[in-house]
Protein backbone atom coordinates (compact mmCIF):
# COMPACT_ATOMS: atom_id res chain seq x y z
CA UNK A 1 0.00 0.00 0.00
CA UNK A 2 1.02 3.41 -1.09
CA UNK A 3 2.95 5.49 1.78
CA UNK A 4 1.90 9.28 1.69
CA UNK A 5 3.95 11.89 3.02
CA UNK A 6 2.96 15.67 3.39
CA UNK A 7 4.30 18.05 1.01
CA UNK A 8 4.58 21.18 3.77
CA UNK A 9 5.12 23.79 0.91
CA UNK A 10 2.03 23.32 -0.29
CA UNK A 11 -0.44 21.24 2.26
CA UNK A 12 -1.50 23.23 5.89
CA UNK A 13 -0.68 26.43 3.98
CA UNK A 14 -3.45 28.36 6.23
CA UNK A 15 -0.89 28.23 9.28
CA UNK A 16 2.68 29.17 9.31
CA UNK A 17 5.29 26.85 8.38
CA UNK A 18 6.76 25.78 11.62
CA UNK A 19 3.05 24.92 12.71
CA UNK A 20 2.63 22.33 9.49
CA UNK A 21 4.33 19.51 10.95
CA UNK A 22 1.91 18.91 14.08
CA UNK A 23 -1.03 19.68 11.48
CA UNK A 24 0.28 16.89 9.44
CA UNK A 25 0.81 14.51 12.30
CA UNK A 26 -3.08 15.23 13.00
CA UNK A 27 -4.01 14.37 9.68
CA UNK A 28 -2.49 11.13 9.92
CA UNK A 29 1.11 11.09 8.07
CA UNK A 30 3.92 9.46 9.08
CA UNK A 31 6.12 11.76 7.03
CA UNK A 32 6.64 15.15 5.25
CA UNK A 33 8.88 16.60 2.56
CA UNK A 34 8.86 20.43 1.71
CA UNK A 35 11.01 22.96 -0.67
CA UNK A 36 13.54 24.28 1.68
CA UNK A 37 14.65 24.15 4.96
CA UNK A 38 17.10 27.05 4.83
CA UNK A 39 15.10 29.17 6.63
CA UNK A 40 15.13 27.41 9.80
CA UNK A 41 17.91 26.26 12.34
CA UNK A 42 18.17 22.26 11.43
CA UNK A 43 17.71 22.33 15.28
CA UNK A 44 14.45 23.70 15.04
CA UNK A 45 13.27 21.75 12.43
CA UNK A 46 14.85 18.12 13.88
CA UNK A 47 12.73 18.91 16.94
CA UNK A 48 9.16 19.44 15.21
CA UNK A 49 10.06 16.14 13.69
CA UNK A 50 10.56 14.35 16.35
CA UNK A 51 7.84 16.04 18.55
CA UNK A 52 5.44 14.47 15.66
CA UNK A 53 6.64 11.68 15.13
CA UNK A 54 7.69 12.49 11.63
CA UNK A 55 10.13 11.15 9.14
CA UNK A 56 11.11 13.50 6.66
CA UNK A 57 11.45 12.22 3.21
CA UNK A 58 12.87 14.81 0.86
CA UNK A 59 14.27 18.51 0.21
CA UNK A 60 15.98 20.19 -2.21
CA UNK A 61 19.71 21.42 -2.97
CA UNK A 62 19.49 25.28 -2.46
CA UNK A 63 17.97 26.40 -5.57
CA UNK A 64 18.63 30.32 -6.11
CA UNK A 65 17.06 33.26 -5.22
CA UNK A 66 13.33 31.65 -4.81
CA UNK A 67 11.15 34.98 -4.55
CA UNK A 68 12.77 36.59 -7.06
CA UNK A 69 11.77 33.92 -9.44
CA UNK A 70 14.72 31.46 -9.25
CA UNK A 71 13.57 27.77 -9.96
CA UNK A 72 16.76 26.41 -9.72
CA UNK A 73 19.98 27.03 -10.86
CA UNK A 74 21.77 23.56 -11.59
CA UNK A 75 21.58 24.35 -15.66
CA UNK A 76 23.57 27.78 -15.30
CA UNK A 77 27.00 28.77 -16.41
CA UNK A 78 27.41 31.55 -14.86
CA UNK A 79 26.47 30.33 -11.22
CA UNK A 80 28.29 27.08 -10.89
CA UNK A 81 29.98 28.61 -7.56
CA UNK A 82 26.84 29.24 -6.33
CA UNK A 83 25.51 25.82 -6.58
CA UNK A 84 28.44 23.73 -5.61
CA UNK A 85 28.50 26.18 -2.51
CA UNK A 86 25.01 25.11 -1.72
CA UNK A 87 25.61 21.25 -1.82
CA UNK A 88 27.76 20.96 1.68
CA UNK A 89 24.89 23.10 3.19
CA UNK A 90 22.50 20.95 1.82
CA UNK A 91 23.90 17.84 2.65
CA UNK A 92 24.91 19.10 6.23
CA UNK A 93 20.78 19.88 6.70
CA UNK A 94 20.08 16.62 5.28
CA UNK A 95 22.53 14.31 7.97
CA UNK A 96 21.14 16.52 10.70
CA UNK A 97 17.23 16.01 9.36
CA UNK A 98 17.82 12.32 8.56
CA UNK A 99 17.01 13.11 5.01
CA UNK A 100 18.08 10.26 2.34
CA UNK A 101 17.64 12.29 -0.57
CA UNK A 102 18.02 15.15 -1.98
CA UNK A 103 16.20 16.54 -4.99
CA UNK A 104 18.57 19.11 -7.36
CA UNK A 105 16.13 21.63 -9.84
CA UNK A 106 17.93 22.42 -12.90
CA UNK A 107 16.50 25.62 -13.25
CA UNK A 108 14.80 27.91 -16.54
CA UNK A 109 17.26 28.08 -19.00
CA UNK A 110 19.02 31.74 -18.92
CA UNK A 111 18.44 34.13 -22.53
CA UNK A 112 21.61 33.93 -24.66
CA UNK A 113 23.02 30.50 -23.44
CA UNK A 114 22.93 27.22 -26.01
CA UNK A 115 21.17 24.31 -25.47
CA UNK A 116 24.69 22.33 -25.12
CA UNK A 117 26.14 24.47 -22.61
CA UNK A 118 23.15 24.19 -20.54
CA UNK A 119 23.41 20.61 -20.58
CA UNK A 120 27.04 20.34 -20.67
CA UNK A 121 26.42 22.62 -17.11
CA UNK A 122 24.28 20.63 -15.57
CA UNK A 123 26.20 17.74 -16.19
CA UNK A 124 29.04 18.42 -14.51
CA UNK A 125 27.05 19.98 -11.42
CA UNK A 126 25.37 16.94 -10.99
CA UNK A 127 28.69 15.01 -10.97
CA UNK A 128 30.24 17.39 -8.43
CA UNK A 129 26.96 17.02 -6.35
CA UNK A 130 26.20 12.79 -6.81
CA UNK A 131 30.08 12.39 -5.85
CA UNK A 132 29.55 14.84 -2.57
CA UNK A 133 26.30 13.47 -1.32
CA UNK A 134 27.87 9.72 -2.15
CA UNK A 135 30.50 10.75 0.87
CA UNK A 136 27.51 10.93 3.42
CA UNK A 137 24.92 8.64 1.76
CA UNK A 138 22.71 10.30 0.24
CA UNK A 139 21.07 9.72 -3.16
CA UNK A 140 20.61 12.78 -5.64
CA UNK A 141 17.31 13.09 -7.76
CA UNK A 142 16.25 15.05 -10.54
CA UNK A 143 12.80 16.27 -11.38
CA UNK A 144 11.44 16.62 -14.93
CA UNK A 145 9.19 19.82 -14.70
CA UNK A 146 6.68 20.85 -16.94
CA UNK A 147 7.14 23.69 -19.20
CA UNK A 148 3.03 25.54 -18.74
CA UNK A 149 3.80 25.95 -14.96
CA UNK A 150 7.48 27.52 -15.15
CA UNK A 151 8.42 28.25 -19.08
CA UNK A 152 11.92 28.02 -20.11
CA UNK A 153 12.53 25.11 -17.24
CA UNK A 154 15.38 23.28 -18.95
CA UNK A 155 14.56 19.58 -17.39
CA UNK A 156 11.21 18.62 -18.29
CA UNK A 157 10.89 15.47 -19.46
CA UNK A 158 11.67 11.75 -18.48
CA UNK A 159 13.64 10.39 -21.70
CA UNK A 160 15.85 13.96 -21.13
CA UNK A 161 16.80 12.98 -17.71
CA UNK A 162 17.88 9.50 -17.99
CA UNK A 163 19.58 10.62 -20.88
CA UNK A 164 21.52 13.01 -18.29
CA UNK A 165 21.69 10.68 -15.95
CA UNK A 166 23.02 8.29 -18.19
CA UNK A 167 26.51 10.69 -19.17
CA UNK A 168 26.55 11.68 -15.37
CA UNK A 169 27.21 7.93 -14.35
CA UNK A 170 26.87 8.09 -10.62
CA UNK A 171 24.92 5.54 -9.03
CA UNK A 172 23.47 7.76 -6.46
CA UNK A 173 21.39 9.53 -9.16
CA UNK A 174 17.74 8.87 -9.23
CA UNK A 175 14.56 10.64 -10.67
CA UNK A 176 12.00 12.23 -8.84
CA UNK A 177 8.88 11.74 -11.24
CA UNK A 178 6.09 13.79 -10.46
CA UNK A 179 2.94 12.64 -11.85
CA UNK A 180 1.25 16.05 -12.03
CA UNK A 181 4.34 17.49 -14.08
CA UNK A 182 4.81 14.03 -16.61
CA UNK A 183 0.77 14.27 -17.16
CA UNK A 184 1.49 17.75 -18.61
CA UNK A 185 4.12 16.90 -20.22
CA UNK A 186 4.44 13.61 -21.84
CA UNK A 187 1.07 11.46 -20.92
CA UNK A 188 1.75 7.75 -20.88
CA UNK A 189 1.93 7.66 -17.22
CA UNK A 190 2.10 3.82 -16.47
CA UNK A 191 4.31 2.98 -19.44
CA UNK A 192 6.23 4.76 -18.38
CA UNK A 193 6.64 4.11 -14.28
CA UNK A 194 6.86 0.81 -15.73
CA UNK A 195 9.49 1.12 -18.37
CA UNK A 196 11.93 3.15 -15.76
CA UNK A 197 10.73 1.58 -12.31
CA UNK A 198 14.44 0.71 -11.09
CA UNK A 199 15.53 4.42 -11.57
CA UNK A 200 12.73 6.37 -10.05
CA UNK A 201 13.20 6.95 -5.90
CA UNK A 202 10.17 9.45 -5.33
CA UNK A 203 6.82 10.07 -6.67
CA UNK A 204 4.49 13.09 -6.48
CA UNK A 205 1.08 13.18 -6.61
CA UNK A 206 -1.32 16.10 -8.07
CA UNK A 207 -4.22 16.03 -10.55
CA UNK A 208 -4.89 17.91 -13.63
CA UNK A 209 -6.31 20.16 -14.37
CA UNK A 210 -5.19 22.29 -11.51
CA UNK A 211 -2.98 20.94 -9.83
CA UNK A 212 -4.85 20.15 -6.96
CA UNK A 213 -5.54 16.63 -4.75
CA UNK A 214 -5.83 13.28 -6.68
CA UNK A 215 -9.58 12.60 -7.51
CA UNK A 216 -10.41 16.12 -8.71
CA UNK A 217 -9.26 15.82 -11.99
CA UNK A 218 -8.83 13.38 -15.29
CA UNK A 219 -5.86 11.86 -13.40
CA UNK A 220 -6.67 7.91 -12.71
CA UNK A 221 -4.96 7.65 -9.66
CA UNK A 222 -6.49 4.54 -8.32
CA UNK A 223 -4.92 2.62 -11.41
CA UNK A 224 -1.76 4.25 -10.82
CA UNK A 225 -1.59 3.41 -7.09
CA UNK A 226 -2.46 0.14 -7.99
CA UNK A 227 0.73 -0.27 -10.45
CA UNK A 228 2.90 1.11 -8.00
CA UNK A 229 1.42 -2.02 -5.25
CA UNK A 230 2.15 -4.13 -7.92
CA UNK A 231 5.23 -3.10 -8.74
CA UNK A 232 6.76 -3.16 -5.56
CA UNK A 233 7.62 0.48 -4.57
CA UNK A 234 8.82 0.75 -1.23
CA UNK A 235 9.43 4.73 -1.44
CA UNK A 236 7.06 7.79 -0.28
CA UNK A 237 4.82 9.75 -2.59
CA UNK A 238 4.62 12.90 -1.94
CA UNK A 239 1.40 14.97 -1.65
CA UNK A 240 2.57 18.57 -3.33
CA UNK A 241 -0.46 19.02 -4.45
CA UNK A 242 -2.68 22.67 -3.76
CA UNK A 243 -5.81 21.69 -1.59
CA UNK A 244 -8.89 22.92 -3.61
CA UNK A 245 -10.63 24.38 -0.38
CA UNK A 246 -8.40 23.71 2.87
CA UNK A 247 -6.02 20.71 3.52
CA UNK A 248 -8.11 18.63 6.00
CA UNK A 249 -11.42 19.04 3.88
CA UNK A 250 -9.32 17.52 0.88
CA UNK A 251 -8.19 14.52 2.84
CA UNK A 252 -10.41 12.21 1.57
CA UNK A 253 -9.39 10.72 -1.14
CA UNK A 254 -6.08 9.01 0.95
CA UNK A 255 -8.99 6.84 2.84
CA UNK A 256 -11.19 6.35 -0.31
CA UNK A 257 -8.62 5.24 -2.32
Amino acid sequence: MPRFAANLTMLFNEVPFLDRFEKAAKSGFKAVEFLFPYAYPAEELKARLTNNGLTLVLHNLPAGDWDAGDRGIACDPARVHEFRAGVPKAIEYACALGVPQLNCLAGKAPAGVSDQELHETLVANLRFAAAELKKAGLRLLTEPINTFDIPGFFLHGTEQALRLHDQVGADNLFLQHDIYHMQRMEGELAATIKKHFSRIAHIQVADNPGRNEPGTGEINYAFLFNLLDSLGYQGWIGCEYKPATTTEAGLGWITSR
